[in-house]
């Protein structure tokens, strides 16, 4: 089992990088999306992709027992619960009157013509 302890560091180690990245962007696309749609979907796919790595690299350098019980448990979790939350933050926009962003709203229409002062 010891030969086999510096693979498992280097595979659980990309896990646990390739989540934090997807985090990260995730986070500057939450910063730089247009509207509140785009914000809620960007913040449903790095929850659940981002941290699912993130456990998957945990579950990889625990041992088997308890807490990588628990791991999965919390992945389970989050697997169904993410998604199904941000569908409802959604959907309680769309029925409060949120609009989605279109490019009709971009600059274009906020510029001045010839004629305005």
């Amino acid at each position: 089992m010891d030969a086999l302890l510096p693979i498992v560091n280097i595979i659980s180690w990309t896990f646990l990088a390739t989540g934090a990245v997807f985090l990260l962007i995730g986070g500057i696309g939450l910063l730089r999306l247009p509207d509140f749609y785009a914000r809620t979907h960007a913040a449903g796919i790095i929850d659940t992709l981002g941290t699912g790595l993130i456990l998957l690299g945990l579950m990889m350098q625990e041992e088997i027992g308890l807490n990588t019980f628990k791991l999965i448990l919390i992945g389970f979790f989050l697997f169904f619960t993410s998604p199904t939350s941000s569908y409802a933050v959604a959907h309680a926009a769309w029925v409060a009157g949120q609009k989605p962003w279109t490019n009709t709203e971009s600059g274009k229409n906020n510029t001045k013509e010839d004629g305005d002062t």
